[in-house]
This record gives C-alpha cells, structure tokens and sequence, in this order.
C-alpha cells in the first residue's frame, strides 16, 4: 500500500507460494479433454474414456478431438480414405531418416522426420494449421517410424496400403506382414487410451509455439521434444526393464524390497496428476490379459499387486497407484515392439490430441507469455576489460 508521503509501504501479509512448475496455473481453456486426478478419471469431449476404449476405433476418437463429435459412418469413411491417401511419405523425409546413424534414438528420429516432413517439397506446413495438415501429419507419424524401425535393421521401408486403420498400418509398415487381430486390436485401444490427457507438457509446448503464429510442423516438433522427456513419456521402456531384471513371479517380493530398500523408485506407479488409479492403466491391464504370454501376464501382475501394498506401507502419506505406463509396456511388448519404440509410439497417438489443441489455439489465438520472477542482480557497474 503507499503512504501518506507517496512511499510504499511493506505489506504484513505472508507472500503467497510460487507455483513452481506452473503447478495450479491455468493456462488455457480446452473443451478437448480432462484429467479428473481425485477420482481418476478422464474424459474426452464430454465422454468418459471408458466410454471410447474398447468402442471407438483410433479414426473415431481422432474426429471426435478434432471435430467435437463423433462422426457418422460416412464421415467415418472420408477420414479412413484421407489418412490411407496421406500416409505415403515424400522422397525426401525418406531420404533424411535414411541418413541418420542406426544408433540414433527412435523419438530423435521422429522428431528429425517430422522437422524434414515441414521442410519437404510435399510437407506445405507454412499457412495456418488446419484440419487438413492434422490428417496428414497424424497418417504419416508411422510411417516416419516404421522406416526408422526397418531402416536402422538394414530394411528398406514398407509402403502402406490405404485399406489399413491407423493400429493396423503401423504393425505392417513395422514388420512387413499383415497384423493378427489379437495384436492390432490391443494396439488401437491403447492409441485411443493416449489420444489426449489434459493440458500435459508436450501439449502445453504444442500450444505455446503455435500461439506464435508458428506452423503446425514446428509446433508438433517441439511437442515431440517435450515428450522425449524421461518425466514425461519416457517411462514405459523403464517399466519393460524393470521387468525383464525381475525375470518372474516368484522373484518379485525380493526384487522389489531391494529396490525400495536401496530408495529406487518402482516404474508405472505413481502420477503428477491422478491421486486415484489411472483409469487408463486399469483398460490396459485387460488389454495386456489378452496380448500378453500367461508367464509375462503372471509376472505384470504380481508385481503391480505387491508394488502397491510395499508402497501403501513405507509410503502411507503418499497416493501412488499403477499409471498408464505400466501396463503399456505390457501391451506394446506383446505386439513385438522393443522398449525404445514405446514413447515413439505413444506419439504415433498423442498426435491426434496435439494437432487438435493447436486447431483450438488458433481458434482463437492469443500469444502464450507468461511473466517470471526476476531473482539476478541488479546495479552491476561495467568494467573495461583492462582493468578486470
């Protein structure tokens, strides 16, 4: 407050928390979708995701974020000609993944192919993000991958086929065979599980870049960076490792107290936002029953189930429960993916979601430019370099 001689006065009032991590700030408004993390559950367009999984087709959940309704059969059938015709990748994105070093990350390579696909002749990412570009970039993040996936095995890529759903077209242009049922199924209930989750990190990096007025390329760029992230979406390869080091059900009570005993912390348990079971996790753990050898099934559920008590008693005061990864690297190893595919194929899903928040930031865009607190020096005096 200022006093009487203009002088401003200190205030006797407690100064508020900051919220490190932007943790409680606000920073858009979204119809797309909602974490409920008290109840653990989340819902997309007004749908509970238990309504979707399971129900909805990949296509239909992308229509759904990008449209705000699910579509009719024949709208159904557009989007499927449209992706199956967007899906072949230009010369030139080929030629970049081609050159990259068989070592290289695969979310290093996606992000490198979807950079190149904004840079090609074909990509035409330099006008407004529309509908059109959502398509095209969400049929070909597959593709990128799959021909990373061949080509570091000393394996030409493999065209698509327009027929394919998006679940089905990712197993063929991996593995250059058509996929079963018991495997494609499970991979489209978890690309419709990941499709979007609130306003998450990648997300967030999505809108910011795209509230500069940037291109939709560069804004799903940066998205994929932020998803590379091991405190984002890089967990699920961690959870398949943990795994593997177990080795069975009957080592899983020792393991476990060892690695708490060490203070290691347990993959797939535990989320930033849910405060109940993650109600993705609970999907995907019907999903891993059906996908999964009975042995690797025996092996994920005993370790969830003595993973959750061992917490719930050294950790009493805390709320940690299975997340969506822990099941996820059940499902997504049973359709012979390595653990280093799994956050790429993660986005080979949120895609759908990112492009859908970018549409609804231009909707009504204004640049994302949040204030920080100053905490450097002030009244710094130069001095020539001589007399340093």
């Amino acid at each position: 407050m200022t006093g009487s001689n203009g002088s401003t006065a200190v205030s006797d009032q407690p100064a508020l928390p900051k919220p490190e991590g932007l943790e409680g700030v606000v920073a858009a408004s979204t119809a797309l979708s909602h974490v409920f993390g008290e109840e653990g559950k989340l819902v997309y367009r007004g749908f509970d995701i238990h309504e979707l999984a399971g129900k909805a087709s990949f296509e239909e959940v992308a229509y759904l974020l990008w449209m705000g309704q699910l579509p009719t059969r024949g709208e159904l059938a557009d989007l499927l000609q449209r992706l199956g015709e967007q899906r072949p990748l230009p010369t030139q994105v080929i030629d970049v993944i081609r050159d990259l070093p068989a070592t290289a990350a695969p979310m290093d390579a996606l992000r490198t192919g979807v950079s190149a696909l904004g840079a090609s002749d074909a990509g035409q990412f330099d006008d407004v993000p529309d509908l059109d570009e959502a398509i095209s970039l969400t049929a070909k993040f597959p593709g990128i991958l799959a021909a990373f996936f061949r080509l570091r095995q000393g394996l030409e890529p493999v065209s698509p086929r327009s027929e394919h759903n998006t679940a089905q077209s990712y197993l063929y242009q991996l593995f250059g065979r058509e996929p079963e049922e018991k495997h494609w199924r499970p991979s489209e209930v978890y690309l419709t599980l990941l499709a979007d989750h609130g306003m998450n990190a990648s997300t967030f990096t999505a809108r910011v870049i795209a509230s500069t007025g940037s291109d939709l390329c560069s804004a799903i760029t940066g998205a994929v960076g932020a998803l590379k992230g091991p405190l984002h979406g890089g967990a699920p390869s961690k959870v398949l490792d943990m795994l593997e080091d177990i080795g069975s059900a009957e080592n899983v009570d020792r393991w476990l107290t060892e690695a708490l005993d060490r203070g290691d912390r347990l993959m797939g348990f535990g989320h930033r936002v849910y405060k109940a079971e993650d109600p993705r996790a609970e999907i995907l753990r019907g999903m891993a029953a059906e996908a999964s050898t009975p042995d690797f099934f025996e092996l994920s559920r005993r370790t969830e189930e003595r993973a959750l008590a061992m917490l719930q008693e050294r950790k009493p005061d805390r709320r940690l429960y299975t997340n969506v990864e822990f099941y996820s690297a059940a499902v997504l190893s049973a359709v012979g993916l390595p653990g280093d595919m799994f956050t790429p194929t993660f986005a080979v899903s949120r895609v759908a979601g990112w492009t859908a928040h970018v549409l609804e930031q231009m909707s009504n865009n204004r640049l994302i430019r949040p204030q920080s607190e100053f905490v450097g020096p002030m009244d710094k005096k130069f001095v020539a370099i001589e007399q340093r």
